[in-house]
């Protein structure tokens, strides 16, 4: 393994900690604990986010007949749910920002217990690449090393440590953001001829549909006032990159074609939930006025 891949592998493991130590420290019991007794809200998110959404993007990936490396990167994409960008995409909005962050963090902790499986029934069930079986223990005990220990570490903090975790916060997020974007230039640069060889595929195409469609469906399977579901579309349309990298490096050796593709999904997920989450923004702001 050269000294690039090592670099990238370290910036990817920094890139998971510190997103779930910042939802840690950011997340509150209290807050958990009106997500938990909003029953029926709780269990459409549910549903939207670890079958619908998964579901779609094995629909989607079979409709456009993407390639192999594009095909699994949207089927692990979409096996992924509670993307911290998600929970920024409802302050964007105007929406229930409280409730959408709450739901993040517990979208990305379930996550990091169903992604393994989902990802790998799926998988198993579109033959993709003639049958790619993923090694679930691994992939769990990875994901949830991962995602779970920093996670709950910083809530911890939270919890007993209120101005800590408040002065730790903007340091963890500001990690986060930064080891992201590094992550995501790093498949994009380090795998640029792969990325422009989906440009004929449809690939960017259907990373853009995923994300508008699952958008529409988390805000159709939520409940409560207009601003809360469509905040809960915005937390269903961004998925949670980190178990999709574990995923790549853990079951397919960091392969360039598969990174150069889930950049290219993530990329143009975004492209299609940002401005779904402006004009929303926007409306808001006219009939305040």
């Amino acid at each position: 393994m050269d000294t690039l891949q090592l670099l990238f592998n370290a910036v990817t493991v920094i890139f998971i900690a510190a997103t779930m130590f910042a939802a840690g420290l950011g997340a509150t019991l209290s807050a958990l604990r009106v997500v938990f007794a909003n029953v029926s809200l709780l269990m459409l998110v549910l549903v939207a986010n670890l079958v619908a959404i998964p579901l779609l993007g094995w629909g989607l990936a079979a409709l456009f007949g993407l390639p192999t490396a594009a095909f699994i990167a949207l089927l692990l994409i979409a096996s992924s749910p509670g993307g911290p960008f998600g929970a920024k995409l409802g302050m964007v909005q105007k929406g229930d920002v409280a409730a959408g962050a709450a739901m993040q963090v517990l979208l990305a902790a379930i996550g990091s217990i169903t992604f393994g499986p989902t990802a790998n029934v799926m998988l198993n069930a579109a033959n993709v690449g003639g049958g790619v079986s993923l090694n679930v223990a691994t992939l769990m005990l990875t994901v949830a090393v991962l995602q779970l220990v920093p996670f709950a570490v910083g809530l911890i903090v939270r919890h007993y440590a209120q101005p800590t975790a408040r002065s730790w916060h903007p340091v963890a997020a500001t990690v986060s953001n930064v080891t992201f974007l590094a992550v995501l230039a790093g498949m994009l640069v380090g795998n640029w001829r792969d990325v422009v060889a989906l440009i004929g595929s449809l690939s960017l195409l259907a990373g853009f549909v995923f994300s508008a469609v699952a958008f529409a469906l988390g805000t159709a399977l939520a409940t409560g006032p207009r601003t809360r579901r469509t905040t809960m579309g915005a937390v269903a349309a961004v998925r949670n990159a980190g178990p999709a990298l574990a995923a790549v490096g853990i079951a397919f050796g960091n392969e360039p074609a598969i990174l150069g593709a889930l950049a290219a999904v993530l990329v143009s997920g975004l492209a299609a939930a940002l401005p779904i989450a402006a004009v929303l923004s926007r409306r808001r702001g006219e009939t305040t006025v």
